[in-house]
């Protein structure tokens, strides 16, 4: 992965997550074991997860791909298959992403 102040290109995906109640730890699990395989992937230049200190139900992606191949091919991986579609999601009660450019 590349140091975060050197990144200036590529396709920046952000994503907020809020836990059913009750799910945020069985989320935070399955991302600890879901965050060291995703950055690890080919096309990605960052990739961060963080949980809010206040509010512990909610989780904040960052991420950064090499473009929107890259971004496709992660959705295609099998750890994003089974430990995000198959576990997380059904856990979540709100998920937005968006996506960003660098200026």
């Amino acid at each position: 992965m590349t140091d975060l102040h050197a990144l200036t290109d590529g396709l920046v995906v952000t994503a907020f997550w809020e836990a059913q109640p009750g799910q945020e730890g069985a989320i935070a699990g399955l991302l600890r074991r879901f965050l060291p395989q995703a950055q690890r992937e080919a096309g990605v230049q960052a990739f961060q997860i963080h949980q809010s200190l206040t509010e512990p139900e909610k989780f904040f992606f960052y991420e950064v791909f090499n473009d929107e191949a890259a971004f496709a091919a992660h959705q295609q991986t099998e750890h994003f298959k089974t430990l995000i579609l198959a576990q997380a999601l059904p856990k979540l009660a709100k998920r937005e992403r968006t996506q960003h450019r660098f200026v």
